[in-house]
């Protein structure tokens, strides 16, 4: 990836919506229409970015994914996906000039199933854009294999968006590595179950201050009955204060402003990403050094 300056800030203001969405199991295309009639709203209230939930497309529910085929997506060799069950949500992005990102099951053309991001364009291209990197312990382990990196980032306006997977926020080094390819916003799609989420109401904040980039946290709402979701999504401005927050209790577009100068202005004082960045590169003058 291109690395970017810390001070290679967007020029304009860019609305953001989380789309915090219950999920059918299992039923992609049902899934894909509700998200569509979100993603309209959201634009009607000026977004030109949106993020659904980890695995909204099949509804966080392992035991109906491991069973059942049907609630795959499948992406070729280039991660290009064609699926019409996913038109809905196509048009809506297309028609609504809106750049949407939903979590999805991805059966890649290796036969790898990865917990990805689709990434579906205002071109009306769909694509896989990430995949899940730090998997939830044995349960998805059995099911998915990791992401290695080297995706994920993507623009809208002028703002870098850095892609991230639920778990993948206990990470500070995802997060980091992230801003330092030039996000200026670290999306996060998740399915942290109710009670749960008070760990991401700690860990998004701090991501977002300890990187001087705004942070968004999209949470999914209710599920299965034994692996209820809380909600509660939220996103963060660079110096980790909340843009704007959801209810736990309901299905909920949530739309803020993010704004570039929170975090020009941030970066005045709080300089860890441009000092991280000198050390990395201090780093690597040593080691080649080193080498001759």
């Amino acid at each position: 990836m291109t690395v970017h300056a810390p001070t290679d800030v967007p020029t304009a203001p860019l609305r953001f919506a989380v789309l915090q969405a219950e999920a059918t199991p299992a039923d992609v295309a049902g899934n894909a229409r509700q998200a569509a009639r979100m993603v309209a709203e959201a634009a009607r209230r000026g977004a030109r970015a949106a993020v659904l939930p980890e695995l909204h497309l099949c509804g966080y529910d392992l035991p109906a994914l491991a069973g059942d085929a049907a609630c795959e997506v499948r992406a070729d060799a280039a991660g290009a996906v064609a699926d019409r069950r996913l038109d809905a949500l196509t048009e809506a992005a297309v028609r609504t000039g809106t750049l949407v990102l939903a979590g999805a099951a991805v059966r890649r053309a290796d036969g790898r199933l990865v917990n990805g991001l689709l990434r579906f364009a205002p071109s009306g291209a769909v694509s896989l854009g990430y995949a899940k990197q730090h998997l939830w312990h044995a349960d998805e382990a059995r099911l998915f294999t990791a992401g290695t990196g080297g995706d994920g980032l993507w623009e809208v306006d002028g703002w870098r968006l850095g892609g991230a997977v639920c778990y993948d926020m206990s990470f500070a080094a995802h997060a980091g590595a992230s801003a330092l390819c030039g996000a200026h916003v670290y999306v996060c799609a998740s399915a942290f179950v109710a009670g749960a989420e008070r760990r991401a109401a700690v860990y998004m904040p701090a991501r977002a201050l300890e990187n001087t980039v705004y942070s968004v946290f999209a949470n999914a709402y209710g599920g299965p009955a034994d692996r209820r979701a809380g909600g509660a999504s939220a996103l963060y401005a660079p110096d980790g204060s909340p843009v704007a927050v959801a209810g736990t209790d309901r299905a909920q577009v949530l739309v803020g402003e993010l704004d570039p100068g929170r975090i020009t202005s941030v970066r005045t004082f709080l300089h860890m990403l441009a000092e991280r960045r000198e050390a990395r590169a201090g780093r690597a003058r040593e080691r080649r050094r080193t080498v001759v």
